[in-house]
């Protein structure tokens, strides 16, 4: 359950609203009860689990950066579940944090946080530091490409390294401020993966080249 990983973490949960027929979280804040009917009012789901909690946002500082090795930048990223699966892969796959560019998704939408399925408690995530920002400090940062870039699987990830996925409607642009290219050969007819399976991809590449 969420509410439990934002526990499990350390993270600050102010109070919980339990429905008829849920269960407290240990630890979780102060409870209130709810009446019959009235979570299916307030949730953002059709059909909600009978437990909501207010967490309180942690920040992650910029400086973070400068210490880390794997970063996962999600630039422009708009859709939630694009973003939540990111935040999963990347925490899944051992990455020291997930920038998210200005102009992406908010991380505490509700669609976020669920996509993620806890992973959003786990890894350090940092707004709005743009691509410029990355080479300042130390990392080098590596464009996702459907068109031009050597394999992933023949580029070198072992490195301080920042993968950089870019919007879902247009990726990256040939412009963008990168280092590097990467590209997932295909074999099929399509041009491209979702965004969120191309990071799923790099980072456990990533992943497996490091235990290598």
């Amino acid at each position: 359950m969420l509410v439990n990983e934002a526990v499990v973490a350390g993270w600050d949960v102010e109070s919980q609203f339990v429905a008829p027929g849920g269960i407290a979280i240990d630890g979780a804040g102060p409870i209130y009860d709810l009446a019959d009917g009235v979570l299916e009012r307030v949730a953002s789901t059709e059909h909600p689990q009978p437990l909501l909690a207010l967490v309180r946002w942690r920040a992650t500082p910029p400086e973070l950066l400068s210490s880390a090795t794997f970063v996962v930048v999600a630039d422009r990223i708009s859709d939630p579940g694009n973003a939540g699966t990111i935040l999963r892969s990347a925490e899944a796959a051992g990455a020291d944090a997930v920038v998210l560019t200005a102009g992406s998704v908010d991380p505490t939408n509700p669609k976020v946080v669920r996509a993620s399925a806890g992973a959003l408690f786990h890894v350090p995530v940092i707004v709005g530091v743009g691509l410029a920002g990355l080479r300042d400090r130390g990392l080098i940062s590596i464009g996702t490409s459907s068109h031009h870039g050597p394999a992933h699987t023949e580029t070198d990830l072992r490195r301080r390294i920042a993968l950089v996925l870019g919007s879902e409607a247009h990726g990256l642009p040939d412009s963008a401020p990168v280092d590097e290219w990467v590209t997932i050969p295909h074999a099929g007819r399509s041009e491209s993966l979702n965004v969120a399976m191309a990071a799923t991809v790099l980072c456990f590449e990533v992943a497996r080249q490091r235990r290598g």
